[in-house]
């Protein structure tokens, strides 16, 4: 999937999850996510880490709904 596609499904959506060719997921913000169009990187930023993505080797992408968190849970 082009990584332009990607950018546009973030801007459209706000959240997304993608998964990459090597299988790794990653659930990607507008506030903690970059797009070098020009590197073909996704940068995702996080408090623990920096993530560069081959912007190119995603393959599937999840468009997450927002909802409840109940106590217990981990995923927020």
């Amino acid at each position: 999937m082009k990584m332009e596609a990607v950018q546009e499904q973030l801007q459209q959506w706000g959240e997304l999850i993608v998964t990459t060719a090597a299988g790794d997921s990653y659930e990607i913000h507008l506030g903690d996510s970059t797009f070098d169009l020009k590197g073909r990187i996704l940068k995702l930023s996080t408090p623990n880490a920096e993530y560069l993505i081959d912007g190119d080797a995603i393959e599937n992408v999840k468009k997450h709904y927002g909802h409840k968190v109940d106590s217990g849970d981990t995923h927020h």
